[in-house]
């Protein structure tokens, strides 16, 4: 069965541009949940992005639906794949990678490999994946669908939400965590040099951070 919905609203410009600012590791300091499995990895180390997620669901070896995404994709939007749990079969080459970074698709999201990594990097065409493999996909026309709920790298996935990838990895969050998350994650990297500076003058960490009050003084009451 194929599955075509309607685009999602894109997050807005002035979120994202907040969120660009902020690392996925600093995300970890805050929320639980949205972490993508640390098998999905950047192709091209030192990148950043973030974007709203159109999700792609594909099987096995076909991989159709996906040339579709990447063609109505919009500026900026992150193309997140289901793999439906196949681990063998390459979506991503240098072909779908140049296309993609053609139609100024933010990032590749892939739940399974990619191949012609070299392509990819030097087209500069962000995509996270879990490694390579030379088995690539064809067009079969199986079951699959573009915007409906997904499972990314062990994460449930709505079209429309915001994706932010970088280095350490990649979180998925519902929009209606953005702007609470933006405000506690940039507070807390700038509050790092505070830190920063106070371990350099010699003050211990568990005393800054709170730690040794917690493990060795009395509660109160």
């Amino acid at each position: 069965m194929l599955v075509v919905n309607d685009m999602p609203d894109q997050v807005s410009l002035a979120r994202l541009e907040r969120m660009k600012a902020v690392e996925t590791a600093t995300i970890g300091h805050i929320l639980h949940h949205g972490f993508i499995d640390r098998a999905v990895g950047p192709v091209i180390s030192g990148v950043r992005v973030v974007g709203t997620a159109i999700t792609v669901r594909i099987a096995g070896a076909d991989s159709a639906m996906l040339h579709h995404a990447i063609s109505v994709a919009r500026p900026g939007d992150i193309i997140v794949v289901d793999r439906c749990a196949d681990t063998l079969h390459a979506c991503i080459g240098g072909v779908t990678a140049r296309a993609s970074k053609l139609a100024g698709v933010g990032a590749l999201v892939i739940d399974g490999p990619a191949t012609d990594f070299a392509e990819i990097r030097r087209v500069g065409m962000p995509v996270w994946c879990t490694g390579q493999t030379s088995l690539t996909t064809k067009f079969l026309r199986l079951d699959s669908a573009i915007n409906v709920p997904v499972s990314v790298g062990g994460v449930a996935i709505s079209p429309g939400d915001l994706i932010v990838a970088d280095e350490f990895g990649v979180v998925a969050m519902a929009p209606d965590y953005i702007d609470d998350v933006a405000s506690r994650a940039l507070a807390m990297q700038q509050g790092e040099h505070a830190v920063l500076e106070r371990l350099e003058a010699g003050e211990r960490l568990d005393e800054i951070s709170g730690a040794r009050k917690l493990l060795f003084e009395p509660a109160a009451g």
